[in-house]
């Protein structure tokens, strides 16, 4: 058995095990980056939809 051909494939797999660490906080970055803007436009369209005199009044002409 060769050590130095267990520790390069030790050093393989840590690095592979690094890089699918690394890609799964750049997912879930961008996934929080897209949460916080449909949060953000959520609030947007409640703001606009409070307000109360718009649809109260009808004006019919005959």
């Amino acid at each position: 058995m060769d050590i130095s051909l267990d520790i390069a494939a030790m050093s393989s797999a840590m690095s592979s095990a690094q890089f699918v660490n690394e890609l799964g906080a750049a997912v879930l970055s961008k996934s929080l980056d897209d949460m916080q803007s449909m949060g953000a436009s959520m609030v947007s369209m409640l703001e606009n939809s409070v307000t109360p005199n718009i649809g109260g009044n009808i004006d019919i002409s005959i």
